[in-house]
């Protein structure tokens, strides 16, 4: 019962909202009509108007169905950049100032977005189905109600029985309205494409950048460490040479010192390729090389790994050194005695988890290590989730999609309950759109005595029209349903990255 007057009540608030609606509908047409004539700037402030409008409408959309309506815009216009001059260029048009541009950039790009337009569509017939969604309820509550004193008191059950009908209905029709948002509101393949073009654009940057900045670490790691060893070890044996015969004591010092400066260059070489990629990350896997980093760490920890497959070794490689860089926070800023890593598979996705006892309040705004981690997992759509509250533990979360190999199976097709509904809306959808209702009405229209299997000509008078009209809506509810289960069910796979 609560579940009925929730819907009621959401029912009359959408309803209400139509209305509203109406009226940006007429500003819509004057901001139209201004912007024709040239006053222009009216359009950019109405589309963001709509567009508050319909973002409520994708968060209610998203509560009555359980799943988030995300916005079909395409991504907005890069800032302008100036150019060596210091103008600022748009089109054939220079600019001393950015606004100009960036005005042009916005307004273009909102009138060329197809995500613009499906808002207004939607805003236009909004009135219609939201009127309908409370007109449609209330109507069947009043016919039941006023249907003992129009017919007989006899009816007083069967109009108790419609407006029950009437109440029960709502939660079905605020389900079906919230469908119908999500069919118009929700992003198409072609925002999603364009959404994943620009981010991995932004990625290919960052992974360049960050590409850059490794190189001149490794050429600032050799000619400072290994390079000079060797220059200073070339040295030491022109010097033993030439003492060999005058010296030999002291070229043999000379030869045991450049010894000793060999073996540590080679030690710097060997920490210099394991910065690059740990033999024993190649050799053994993620898990036995987090083991290994695990044992040379000067803090308590402990390692659970839970992988059924190995991950590629880019992949790999991203993940060790991230978490290499929050063991060496954990140490050096959090004041950590004890580090927990867990190393998992949740299908296809690498989760890695790691937490400390340190005194938290690690922000990667502050400092370039967490930033660095975030620029490399971009790389692979990977995310990092931070959970350090001040004086508390830190939690750092990474997860990698699609990270894991899994094996090959079949496109997912439609659930035997969607087959079923698409068979009987295709079947049973004319009988009662056509000779029941369409028929049915024009021969109630004309006036005509013929009833043959005319069903609803048989009932009362004034049962005669709500059968009719129900007739109607059901045949068409059957054929949307036909129609709209597959496209929705595609459009949900296509969003999930899967070629139906």
């Amino acid at each position: 019962m609560r579940r009925h007057a929730v819907a009621t009540g959401w029912t009359l608030a959408m309803g209400t909202m139509a209305l509203v609606d109406v009226g940006l509908i007429v500003l819509g047409v004057f901001a139209g009509l201004f912007t024709i004539v040239g006053l222009i700037f009216c359009f950019p402030p109405m589309i963001k108007l709509i567009r508050r409008r319909t973002a409520l409408a994708r968060r209610l959309t998203g509560r009555w169905l359980g799943a988030e309506v995300l916005p079909p815009y395409l991504p907005p216009p890069p800032p302008v950049r100036p150019q060596p001059d210091g103008w600022y260029r748009y089109q054939r048009q220079l600019y001393r100032t950015p606004w100009w541009p960036e005005w042009n950039n916005r307004t273009k790009w909102m009138f060329s977005d197809p995500g613009t337009w499906r808002d207004a569509v939607w805003l236009v017939l909004n009135p219609v189905a939201g009127g309908s969604l409370v007109l449609l309820p209330l109507a069947l509550v009043g016919y039941g109600v006023a249907l003992p004193w129009l017919w007989a008191p006899q009816a007083a059950p069967l109009g108790v029985a419609v407006a029950a009908l009437g109440i029960a209905a709502t939660p079905w029709l605020l389900r079906f309205y919230g469908w119908w948002n999500k069919l118009l509101l929700a992003p198409t393949a072609r925002s999603v494409l364009a959404g994943r073009i620009r981010r991995l654009d932004q990625v290919r940057l960052e992974a360049a950048d960050s590409q850059a900045a490794e190189l001149r670490r490794i050429e600032r790691d050799l000619h400072d460490g290994a390079q000079a060893r060797l220059v200073a070890i070339g040295m030491t044996l022109g010097a033993a040479e030439e003492l060999v015969d005058k010296d030999p004591e002291a070229a043999k010092a000379l030869l045991a010192k450049s010894r000793e400066a060999s073996s540590t260059a080679l030690t710097e070489l060997r920490d210099l390729v394991r910065g690059i990629h740990p033999p024993v990350l190649a050799e053994r896997g993620l898990g036995d090389a987090v083991k290994a980093l695990a044992l040379d760490s000067p803090l308590k920890v402990t390692v659970t790994v839970d992988l059924k497959s190995r991950p590629e070794a880019p992949v790999e490689s991203a993940a060790y050194f991230s978490i290499s860089e929050l063991l060496t926070n954990a140490a050096r800023h959090g004041g950590a005695e004890r580090v927990w890593i867990d190393i998992s598979g949740r299908g296809r996705t690498l989760r890695v988890t790691v937490t400390d006892d340190g005194s938290g309040g690690a922000d990667p705004s502050r400092g370039s290590g967490l930033r660095g981690i975030e620029r490399r997992l971009a790389a692979f759509d990977g995310v990092l989730a931070l959970n350090s509250p001040p004086g508390g533990s830190t939690t750092a979360t990474i997860d990698l999609p699609f990270a894991l190999a899994v094996a090959q199976r079949d496109t997912p097709s439609m659930p035997k309950w969607m087959y079923a509904v698409v068979a009987v809306g295709w079947c049973l959808g004319w009988l009662p759109l056509f000779p029941q209702g369409i028929v049915t009405m024009i021969l109630k229209i004309v006036g005509t005595d013929e009833r043959s299997w005319f069903l609803a000509l048989y009932l009362p008078e004034p049962l005669q029209w709500p059968l009719i009209i129900f007739n109607i809506f059901l045949g068409l509810a059957l054929y949307g349903l036909a129609i709209g289960l597959p496209l929705s069910y595609s459009r949900k796979q296509e969003l999930c990255g899967v070629s139906l």
